[in-house]
């Protein structure tokens, strides 16, 4: 690896690191679409948080595959995710969520920073 492929995205409003927020999720393939619909109305709740940039939800292609579901999204800051995920309007049906005996799931959080970036 090359120092001049080691890129960190910056927002051009306050030349600050952004960073990706990405969770993966074990759920059974029979589960994910309701659980898939919840997640939108969450998602729809943090896009209205400062500092959101983006986010998408992915499904595996192979229902047999351990991870059903990914999310990546992208903020401003560390402090802007952390403080939209503290608000109780996303975290307590976050937290009920990944507590759910419907739709059991396990989610494997994290905050991740670009090493390497391709155009």
């Amino acid at each position: 690896m090359t120092t001049e492929n080691q890129q960190q995205p910056t927002d051009t409003a306050s030349g600050s690191s952004s960073v990706t927020f990405i969770n993966i999720f074990e759920i059974a393939p029979e589960d994910v679409d309701a659980f898939a619909e919840k997640w939108e109305q969450r998602a729809a709740i943090m896009s209205k948080k400062p500092g959101f940039i983006d986010t998408r939800l992915h499904r595996a292609q192979s229902p047999d595959g351990r991870f059903q579901l990914v999310n990546v999204a992208h903020w401003e800051s560390q402090e802007a995710w952390e403080a939209a995920s503290a608000d109780p309007k996303f975290a307590n049906p976050a937290n009920a969520a990944r507590d759910s005996k419907e739709t059991p799931v396990t989610a494997t959080p994290g905050l991740y920073d670009v090493v390497v970036r391709f155009p």
